[in-house]
């Protein structure tokens, strides 16, 4: 019993060895707090659909990095922006503007939808077109009256 709580101790010494307090990311919290609201605004350049912020491919943490850089040399919000997007176009925008290259972007998913709007329509009309026509006799309808009936009185 004694080993195994040698073992246990043994075993133990590395991770209190590694443990350390958390250190902050930028000793300026002011610039840490620009970089966040940066990074929710731009795009990871290789990732489908995140943000920088949400982003933890290796170019996003480059470009996390740079963008503190640039805090650092106190460059303003828009400065960095139009600096990225320069070296990086409008894709490294979360949210591109609405410009001639960007329309159907923008355009595009209510112009699908309206294309699957339209053909769900047509698929409607036209098979209720081809459905036939089934006509029910008063004699039908009295058996199946009868049946549900006989049906309801079964326990």
């Amino acid at each position: 019993m004694m080993r195994i709580w040698v073992l246990m101790f043994v075993m133990a010494i590395p991770g209190l060895v590694a443990a350390q307090e958390a250190r902050p990311l930028a000793e300026n919290p002011q610039a840490e707090a620009r970089l966040r609201a940066l990074a929710v605004e731009l795009r990871c350049l290789v990732c489908q659909n995140q943000t920088l912020a949400d982003s933890n491919a290796p170019l996003a943490e480059d470009l996390r990095r740079e963008v503190r850089e640039m805090i650092a040399k106190n460059m303003s919000d828009q400065e960095i922006i139009d600096f990225l997007v320069e070296r990086y176009g409008d894709f490294v925008l979360y949210r591109p503007p609405l410009r001639a290259t960007t329309t159907l972007l923008w355009i595009g998913p209510f112009l699908l939808l309206a294309i699957a709007g339209t053909a769900l329509v047509l698929a409607v009309r036209r098979r209720q077109n081809t459905l036939p026509e089934v006509i029910v006799s008063e004699a039908d309808h009295q058996r199946v009256e009868q049946l549900l009936s006989d049906g309801a009185k079964r326990p």
